[in-house]
């Protein structure tokens, strides 16, 4: 079931729920663009997460992976998907735990899924992208194809045990 809406309205403007769309949408964009030069394979390579890189990484930028892949997305249906969950949820969570610990849960959040995707698979050289993990944390696991499963179960798995308080999100009525 996809959801369409929810019905509990935001108490205060979802500043970061909105900034993280649009990052993410300029992102894509930039995707896009690459993508029709026939250059986004490079980028990709550059920015996305790889289990194998991250355990036997061949510089320190390789770690900043771990937030770059958070912005970046497969296609159409990748992004639509991610960012429509996180438009419809995040502004509650947002609302519970307050602007700048959003932010935090969030990236912590996507931390969590890296982690666990990395764990899982540590040699694989596959990259990963994706706001899923992150997203999963925001509002429980959703399944996308089980492409890279562990990071949604990582990512949900932090979003249940950081501490933040999260008393009161309710995401439907």
């Amino acid at each position: 079931m996809i959801p369409l809406r929810d019905d509990v309205p935001s108490r205060t403007i979802p500043f970061v729920t909105i900034g993280l769309i649009v990052a993410n949408a300029l992102v894509f964009a930039r995707e896009l663009l690459l993508a029709r030069e026939g250059r986004v394979q490079p980028f990709f390579a550059s920015f996305a997460l790889t289990p194998a890189h991250v355990v036997h990484p061949s510089s320190p930028s390789v770690y900043s992976t771990i937030f770059t892949s958070m912005f970046l997305h497969e296609g159409w249906l990748h992004i639509i998907g991610n960012m429509w969950y996180l438009w419809i949820f995040g502004d509650n969570v947002e609302d519970s735990v307050g602007h700048f610990r959003f932010i935090l849960f969030y990236l912590l959040c996507g931390i969590g899924a890296a982690a666990a995707q990395v764990a899982i698979s540590p040699e694989s050289t596959t990259p990963m992208i994706g706001a899923s993990g992150a997203i999963s944390g925001v509002l429980g696991s959703s399944q996308e194809g089980g492409v890279a499963f562990w990071a949604h179960v990582g990512g949900f798995l932090a979003g249940m045990i950081l501490p933040f308080k999260k008393r009161g999100v309710r995401l439907f009525q």
